[in-house]
């Protein structure tokens, strides 16, 4: 990631805290430095075991309630792709893109499609309805599964 961006996400992590009455501690910095600075879909236990690492004084109710804020700022977004976990993905500045996620080892490919979004955009024009967010995520198999004939079903 480019510093001039997480700078940015900072900063925008830094007027969440504030607006909601916290302080700027060293374990949230690090909790967000750690998040922003990834590139991954992680859940909240992937990104506590990535900030001990850093900080060994992060806690887990910490990482939680810190994920919470950037949820609630749309700084960061929940996925949920299984039934047995949510993944946490930042948003700030990046372009809106969709998901694959394949249903045999888990693997998530990121793509957008100017096309999608246009037939999206259209259909709500047509029935009055205003979108203010979506997700569209498609569940396979990935091109290595699908080759392996690998049907597992993980969902």
């Amino acid at each position: 990631m480019k510093a001039m961006d997480l700078t940015r996400e900072m900063e925008a992590f830094k007027a969440a805290l504030k607006a909601k009455g916290l302080s700027t501690t060293s374990q949230r910095m690090a909790i967000a430095e750690t998040l922003f600075g990834s590139h991954e879909h992680l859940t909240a236990d992937d990104l506590y075991l990535l900030v001990k690492k850093k900080d060994p004084r992060v806690g887990r109710v910490t990482v939680y309630r810190t994920l919470a804020v950037m949820v609630e700022a749309g700084l960061v977004e929940e996925r949920q792709f299984r039934k047995d976990r949510v993944l946490y993905e930042h948003v700030v500045g990046h372009h809106h893109h969709d998901h694959m996620v394949c249903v045999t080892c888990g693997k998530i490919i990121e793509f957008e499609s100017p096309k999608i979004e246009a037939e999206q955009e259209a259909a709500a024009k047509k029935a009055g309805f205003s979108i203010y967010h979506h997700s569209h995520t498609l569940f396979g198999a990935c091109r290595d599964c699908a080759a392996k004939g690998r049907r597992s079903v993980q969902v």
